[in-house]
């Protein structure tokens, strides 16, 4: 019954969508079916998830700002002065002075005319590429981007040739072949890969787009507040300022709030403004987000920020070792992204669930996410892990590894 005492069913489904329950069944039959863990507490190294703490090397937040003083009350003054919401999509009544502020601040940081801020990463990649291009142009991809990349180029209804991961020879080969093409050309590419935790050959990539007249564009998730001057990214830490038309970087995941940017030439922000249809169609961030992401920006850019990204690599150096000592596959990683390379998927969902039995969250990543036959644990560690944490990490996976023969 509801709160008046009237008798509330539950509709029975119509057979309409029947089929999704055995689209569920295959992937249980595949070991890629799985059930959403519940955060109970705080995004923090050590945390609880569905009642159990554990150590948690699952979370993208590099730098513990999700917890961070400063952020925290920065998000409560804003509510506090300017409500929960803001009522509206930015090109109504939703641009805040403060949503101005935050893309200037972060042009600064990025060395760059202009930004715009989207409502998530996602939305930041798949608006940008759908809007800059048509069905006359062409998009020149690594095979390894992000989903959002590979939607944003399926919606912009552009050609697309994808090359081979970080190949530039092959990349080269493309753009040889098409050379002539009579559109607009789009070379992009992640700044580090997010299941790979490998760094894109981004100079190499930029003498391409400059030598067959493209767009160079890179989305920098993973490398903001990660790499380079306090964070700036892979366009700082590669030296390739200038060279790189379009970046694209995220609130989520460093930052610690909600959200994407696009950085560039105003041109570019200003026609994003017009076309870019995840910023004309969605309710701007609230107040307390965009106080957030500032109070962020403030922090990377002092010796408190440059403090905790050193220690971030401390700590992802400490991990690697450890792990390439046990004998785990790694991958070509290069940063706090270290992928355990496991193979098959129902091992490394089984590998998954042993190691959070015993006090260790690290997620399964299966097919379609990554190729078949290349399952592994995505591991990320961050600057607020303690030595201890990080020893307790590398006993538990040892050991549970060996059990499996995972390692010898």
């Amino acid at each position: 019954m509801d709160q008046e005492g009237h008798t509330t069913e539950t509709a029975s489904p119509r057979p309409q969508l029947n089929y999704l329950h055995d689209v569920l069944e295959d992937l249980k039959a595949q070991h890629l079916y799985f059930r959403l863990k519940v955060l109970e507490g705080e995004q923090k190294p050590v945390a609880n998830f569905d009642g159990k703490e554990v150590i948690n090397l699952s979370s993208n937040n590099y730098l513990g700002f999700t917890t961070h003083k400063a952020l925290r009350r920065a998000a409560m003054e804003a509510t506090k002065r300017f409500g929960v919401g803001s009522g509206a999509v930015r090109t109504i009544a939703g641009t805040m002075k403060m949503h101005m502020e935050l893309e200037e601040q972060i042009a600064r940081f990025k060395g760059t005319e202009a930004c715009v801020v989207f409502q998530s990463g996602f939305a930041a990649n798949a608006g940008t590429v759908s809007a800059i291009l048509g069905k006359e142009d062409l998009i020149i991809s690594d095979e390894l981007n992000h989903a959002s990349i590979i939607d944003g180029c399926r919606l912009s209804k552009a050609a697309i040739k994808v090359f081979r991961h970080k190949d530039v020879g092959d990349c080269e080969r493309i753009l040889k072949e098409t050379e002539s093409w009579p559109g607009k050309k789009l070379l992009i590419t992640d700044g580090v890969f997010s299941m790979e935790g490998d760094i894109a050959p981004l100079p190499q990539l930029s003498d391409l787009a400059e030598k067959y007249n493209c767009i160079m564009m890179v989305d920098d998730a993973h490398s903001s507040g990660v790499l380079g001057r306090n964070g700036r990214g892979t366009v700082d830490h590669l030296g390739c300022h200038g060279r790189v038309d379009i970046q694209v970087g995220t609130l989520s995941k460093a930052v610690g709030s909600l959200g994407g940017y696009v950085c560039g030439s105003r041109d570019l922000i200003e026609f994003l403004y017009h076309r870019g249809r995840p910023f004309l169609f969605s309710t701007s961030h609230p107040p307390s987000v965009v106080a957030t992401c500032q109070a962020a920006f403030t922090l990377l850019d002092s010796a408190e920020g440059e403090g905790l990204i050193r220690k971030l690599w401390s700590n992802t150096k400490f991990f690697k070792r450890g792990l390439k000592r046990l004998g785990f596959k790694t991958g070509e990683s290069q940063t706090p992204i270290t992928p355990i390379m496991v193979g098959d998927a129902a091992k490394c969902s089984e590998f998954s669930r042993r190691l959070y039995d015993a006090g260790l969250f690290g997620v399964a990543i299966g097919y379609p996410t990554v190729a078949q036959g290349k399952a592994r644990v995505r591991t990320i560690v961050t600057a607020t892990h303690k030595r201890a944490d990080l020893e307790k990490a590398l006993e538990i996976l040892g050991r549970i590894g060996r059990e499996m023969q995972i390692i010898s």
